[in-house]
């Protein structure tokens, strides 16, 4: 798949914000527009009405739980303000400094002078959000209304300077000095862009990262890199993985880190289903001991999921949910299917699983297939220390309120299985019920 050099762009007479990029491949060209960038709200002023909408983008395509307003900390007899927005997902958090043209352009020469301007001024305020978080956790809020405390120590950081102006000049590339952390400039348009297009706050941290060690482009031109960089991976060879670490069945299978289509283009209720799962997380009630912070990090776990497989695994969700509910009365059937991976000498194990019904004998069974295969899994690695497993049941709701309850477990390092519960818990599904 490669952009094809003498079409890779039109502008829309009728809408010159917007583009259209044509990309080659072996099915045949593949048209995809890239619109202008989500409107500023109409009640507010452009700097705060910028800063809305691209808070918005992220909530929307990705999820509102990594996605962090502003705090205000004291600093001397002054106070500092904590990033226009931040992303934090798992172990990565991003400080968006968002500046917004509010007057009329002016010649090229000097709107790329106010450019360079605005961009070292982000920078520097995003190395100092950083400095002042790793020397002061902040309480900060996120797009779910949620207070958590923020570390700057819990995050490997990248700072973004998101550019909302109207017409910035051809080949316009800003510069700045080292700040410490990986570093890059978007237009609020390439951040809807990559937003709508992987739908998935983990994928766009991880692309912006892997950009931000390469040679920066013009501003706007963000989407043909997208698509470069999506047609370079096209010819990676895929890992070697032992699939007999999850044992016998188990197979190997890879997608593209960057997909052509956007994520959900076939408008399917398969790929929203993931969605739907996140939201029962994002919205659940919190039990026991579990805090937002532990929420925070199920939800990163469960983004990790492949943005190219999410449609599959969504049908296969749907389809065992089905299928699960065509028992008769008084039995429970099991459907399930795992996904191992491996990540910088970490192994991270999904396990979706369906069941008839929810009950308190059906929770503590998915517990211990949970355990059982989270044991085993460490068992084959020899790194327990190195596993994590989350669980995730799905059982048909009858109530009319919602179709499915979710249930989870997550399990990290050593299982700490007794011989006797390793036996019982081995009977019941390794030689006894179908999995």
């Amino acid at each position: 798949m490669t952009v094809s050099p003498a079409l890779w762009r039109f502008i829309d007479d009728n809408d010159p914000a917007a583009a259209t990029l044509i990309v080659d491949t072996p099915a045949g060209p593949h048209v995809r527009r890239i619109p202008p960038a989500m409107p500023l709200p109409a009640d507010a002023e452009p700097g705060i009405g910028a800063e809305e909408a691209a808070h918005a983008a992220a909530a929307m395509w990705g999820m509102p739980d990594f996605v962090f307003q502003s705090a205000v900390t004291r600093k001397g007899s002054g106070q500092r303000e904590l990033g226009d927005r931040l992303l934090l997902n798992g172990k990565r958090g991003a400080v968006v400094q968002i500046k917004s043209r509010t007057i009329k352009p002016k010649t090229d020469t000097e709107e790329r002078a106010w450019i360079q301007k605005v961009t070292t001024k982000a920078m520097r305020q995003a190395k100092g959000t950083v400095r002042t978080l790793r020397l002061q956790p902040s309480d900060m809020v996120n797009g779910r209304g949620r207070t958590l405390p923020v570390s700057g120590e819990a995050y490997e950081w990248l700072a973004v300077s998101l550019l909302d102006h109207d017409h910035i000049p051809d080949e316009t590339v800003p510069t700045w000095e080292p700040i410490g952390m990986p570093a890059l400039t978007l237009t609020r348009r390439d951040w809807d862009f990559l937003f709508d297009q992987l739908r998935s706050t983990t994928a766009v941290l991880d692309y912006l990262f892997r950009v931000a060690s390469e040679p920066p482009v013009a501003l706007g031109d963000e989407p043909v890199r997208y698509y470069e960089l999506a047609a370079a991976d096209t010819s990676v060879p895929p890992a070697e993985f032992d699939t007999e670490l999850v044992g016998p069945g188990g197979t190997q299978f890879t997608t593209p880190l960057l997909p052509q289509a956007p994520a959900g283009s076939g408008g399917t209720r398969a790929h929203l289903m993931i969605r739907f799962m996140l939201e029962d997380v994002a919205n659940s009630m919190l039990r026991d001991a579990v805090t937002e912070a532990d929420r925070l990090m199920v939800l990163a776990e469960l983004d990790r999921l492949p943005v190219g497989v999410r449609e599959e695994w969504g049908r296969l969700l749907l389809d065992m949910l089905d299928d699960v509910a065509q028992v008769p009365e008084g039995h429970v059937k099991w459907r399930s299917r795992r996904q191992l991976h491996e990540e910088t000498g970490e192994y991270r194990q999904m396990l979706f699983t369906c069941a008839t019904r929810f009950g308190k004998d059906v929770e503590a069974s998915f517990g211990s297939y949970v355990m059982l295969r989270h044991h085993e899994v460490g068992e084959r690695t020899g790194r327990p220390d190195a596993l994590s497993s989350l669980g995730v049941m799905l059982t048909p709701n009858h109530d009319g309120q919602r179709p499915w309850d979710t249930t989870l477990i997550r399990v990290q390092g050593p299982s700490g299985l007794t011989p006797d519960e390793l036996r019982e818990f081995d009977q019941l599904w390794n030689h006894g019920a179908t999995t």
